[in-house]
């Protein structure tokens, strides 16, 4: 005797697509941080109705009081949303009950042993399951190795007996936010989207075409997936390239952001990268091993990608050799003892954005010499809980003043944010290394040295 299984008919793509175009429906997007927040505001302020969830109560609690806890994100389009019952935000999966879509944005970070991690995407399918309905749209937009979609999230989706491009659509659209951009919003960079079968990639570039300005359709989740990690990728290398040029050089004697700054009125065939003290943000320090990791199941090594990591993972220690040996040539002191200002610890200019920044292996590398550290980040009062710096979560960022300088032996340049009085530094007498170039044309009382 055998058991049946309860046969679903997915519902016509036509219908849901008019559904869409109207505007009407249920978009749920799961992990509420620098991609998904942003992603939520943009479709309920396109019209549609809006879950919010994450596993982080204190998320979805803020949110409700119309709070958003994410810096460059403006709290203003919150309120209306709140106030006409459009949006809700919750820490409760059972919420996403009856949602039309779900767009999965949690993070995929890399294990210790430099594997890609995928336990938050696993966890998400799994608690998601449940709740899937015929008809629904689910998209995974967390960045991953090219396959990901379809070999490890759809069997745990179908684990209650609906089947992907039978019972529910499934796509990929990876993120591409650029936190503290001006010029570029989730709602005018261009969308890719590919799906599980064409139904699903035209359903989900019609849902995405509601909301942001511009949607590329390409032909499989795999392409989708693909294209993220080869942005990255590519920018990785670039970065590398104009690092390793900056040793060089230095070495010379020549200026390397003359060098680019000369180079890129070239109207073709090249485009300007900049040096810095080492990679930060989600994306570039990790993104590009999520293939050197696939690629070893088809045999292929992939050596300029490894080589740029190497590269660039390599640039904190030469910025602390760097300011190492000029307190030495100019101060006459050793680091060891010495008190220095780091200034900035996100990983970018203007956000509060901390994850893998480059500052933390500054922290580290001048600390473990002997370094007394202390921190300015106008955007970042107070460390926040990190899964690789837990040692610095509370250390708070002291007042830029003339007062403080005077008590630093040198000052480290790591983030060039737009609001730091760079005015003071030029009446510092002090050693500043500069990893920015922010200090260029500047006249100064005490020694920059770039690095």
């Amino acid at each position: 005797m055998s058991m049946m299984t309860p046969q679903h008919s997915l519902p016509d793509p036509a219908v849901l697509t008019e559904r869409f175009e109207a505007r009407r429906g249920t978009v749920a997007v799961i992990g509420l941080g620098y991609v998904g927040l942003p992603l939520l505001l943009a479709f309920g302020q396109a019209g549609f109705d809006v879950i919010g969830y994450d596993i982080a109560p204190e998320k979805a609690e803020r949110l409700r009081r119309g709070d958003c806890y994410i810096q460059h994100i403006d709290s203003a389009p919150l309120r209306p949303l709140l106030e006409s019952g459009r949006l809700k935000a919750t820490a409760r999966m059972a919420d996403l009950a009856g949602a039309d879509v779900a767009i999965i944005c949690v993070p995929t970070p890399l294990t210790a042993q430099r594997e890609p991690d995928l336990s938050y995407i696993e966890k998400t399918a799994a608690a998601l399951e449940p709740y899937l309905k015929p008809g629904q749209l689910v998209v995974l937009e967390s960045t991953t190795w090219p396959g990901t979609t379809m070999e490890v999230m759809r069997p745990i989706l179908e684990r209650g007996g609906l089947v992907a491009g039978r019972d529910f659509f499934l796509a990929y659209s990876p993120e591409r936010e650029d936190p503290g951009n001006a010029r570029y919003s989730t709602r005018t960079i261009p969308k890719v989207v590919g799906g599980d079968g064409e139904a699903a990639t035209a359903m989900a570039a019609t849902l995405y075409r509601q909301a942001i300005g511009n949607v590329v359709p390409v032909s499989s989740t795999q392409v989708a997936e693909a294209v993220k990690l080869t942005e990255n990728i590519f920018r990785s290398v670039n970065i590398a390239l104009v690092n390793e040029l900056k040793v060089v050089y230095s070495r010379m004697g020549i200026d390397v952001w003359e060098v680019i700054n000369a180079a890129k009125t070239k109207p073709f065939g090249y485009m300007p990268f900049y040096p810095g003290p080492g990679l930060g943000g989600h994306c570039i320090p990790i993104d590009p091993f999520y293939l050197t990791w696939k690629a070893r199941e088809f045999n292929v090594n992939t050596r300029f990608i490894e080589l740029a990591g190497e590269i660039n993972s390599q640039m904190p220690g030469y910025v602390v050799g760097v300011l190492q040996n000029a307190l030495n040539d100019h101060a006459g002191v050793a680091l060891r003892g010495s008190r220095v200002l780091l200034l900035g610890m996100a990983y970018k200019k203007n956000v509060d954005d901390v994850r893998e920044s480059p500052a933390f292996a500054l922290l580290s590398l001048m600390e473990e010499r002997g370094a007394v550290v202390d921190y300015h980040d106008p955007h970042v009062p107070e460390i926040p809980p990190t899964r690789e710096h837990a040692q610095y979560s509370g250390r708070r960022s002291i007042a830029l003043t003339a007062e403080a300088l005077a008590g630093h032996t040198a000052v480290l340049i790591c983030t060039d944010h737009d609001t730091v009085d760079y005015g003071l530094l030029e009446s510092y007498p002090g050693l500043i290394v500069d990893t920015r170039n922010v200090m260029a044309g500047r006249r100064t009382r005490g020694t920059i040295v770039a690095a």
